[in-house]
C-alpha cells in the first residue's frame, strides 16, 4: 500500500531540511522525484544523485511569477506533471507586527501563499484527469499558535491551511487528497543558528511535552504516508507533528 513505483512527485524547496528528507523517502519507496531549489546548486545535485534512477531537479524562485511560470512549463515539457505535489517551500524571517516591512510582507505571501495557489490551479487539473493525486502542504506550528516574532509567518502559514482546506473539498470528488502538516520545532539547517543557543533551546525543550525537538525524516515519513494508497480516505486533516506542542 506504501509502494509509490510509477507516480511522479515535486517536492518544492527540497534541496535541504524537510523537503530534501522527503524527497528522498518518497524516492526510496519507488517514486520519480523531482527536487526543486531557487537555483541550479550542489546540494540539489547531491539529492538527485542520493535519490537515484529517476530524480532530477528543476530551479526557479517560486517568490518570482516569471520564474514559476517557466517551471511550470519546464515540467510540461519533460512530461513530468506531478502524481504528488508536496508544497514544503517557503521562506521565513522574525517580522512581527511592530517591525515588518511592505517588501518583506509580500515576498513572504508570494512565495508561502501566492506560488502555491499557482501550481494548485496549474497542477491539479491534470491530477483530475487521472481521477486521482495527493497534495501535501508543509505548514507551521506557527499556523495555530502564533509567535510575536513570526507574526507575519504565522499568517502565511495560517492562510495556507485555509487554502488546503478548500482544495480539499473541491477536489475530493476527483479522487485527490489534500492534506497539511504541522511541524514544530524541527531540527534543520533553517533553525540551527537560533537552536545553537544552548539555554535558549532548553527553555524551548521545556515548553514541547516531548521535551525534544523533531527531524526532518520524522516529518518526511508522515508525507510518505499521505501521499500513498493507504491514506486514500484523508484529506482535509491537519496534523501536528510538534512533539505535543500544540496542547
Amino acid at each position: 500500500m506504501n509502494d509509490l513505483s510509477g507516480k511522479t512527485a515535486l517536492v518544492t524547496g527540497s534541496s535541504r531540511g524537510i523537503g530534501r528528507a522527503a524527497g528522498l523517502t518518497l524516492a526510496a519507496r519507488g517514486a520519480n522525484v523531482i527536487f526543486h531549489g531557487v537555483r541550479e546548486s550542489d546540494k540539489l545535485r547531491s539529492a538527485v544523485a542520493e535519490a537515484g534512477p529517476g530524480a532530477c531537479f528543476a530551479a526557479g524562485d517560486l517568490g518570482s511569477a516569471e520564474e514559476l511560470g517557466a517551471l511550470i512549463e519546464t515540467l510540461r515539457t519533460r512530461g513530468a506533471l506531478p502524481d504528488i505535489l508536496v508544497l514544503n517551500a517557503s521562506v521565513q524571517s522574525y517580522t512581527g507586527l511592530e517591525n515588518f516591512e511592505s517588501g518583506e510582507f509580500l515576498r513572504m505571501f508570494r512565495t508561502n501563499v501566492e506560488s502555491s495557489c499557482i501550481l494548485l490551479r496549474e497542477l491539479l487539473p491534470e491530477m483530475r484527469k487521472k481521477k486521482s493525486g495527493r497534495v501535501i502542504f508543509v505548514g507551521s506550528i506557527n499556523g495555530i499558535q502564533p509567535a510575536s516574532r513570526l507574526a507575519v509567518y504565522g499568517a502565511a502559514k495560517a492562510a495556507l491551511m485555509n487554502i488546503a482546506r478548500t482544495a480539499a473539498m473541491e477536489n475530493a470528488p476527483f479522487g485527490i487528497t489534500v492534506n497539511t502538516i504541522l511541524p514544530g520545532v524541527i531540527e534543520t539547517d533553517r533553525n540551527a543558528a537560533v537552536l545553537k543557543d544552548e539555554s535558549f533551546a532548553e527553555k524551548l525543550k521545556a515548553q514541547i511535552p516531548m521535551h525534544r525537538f523533531g527531524s526532518s525524516q520524522e516529518c518526511a515519513d508522515l508525507i510518505a504516508f499521505l501521499a500513498s494508497d493507504s491514506a486514500g480516505y484523508i484529506t482535509g486533516a491537519e496534523i501536528p507533528i510538534a512533539g505535543g506542542w500544540q496542547l
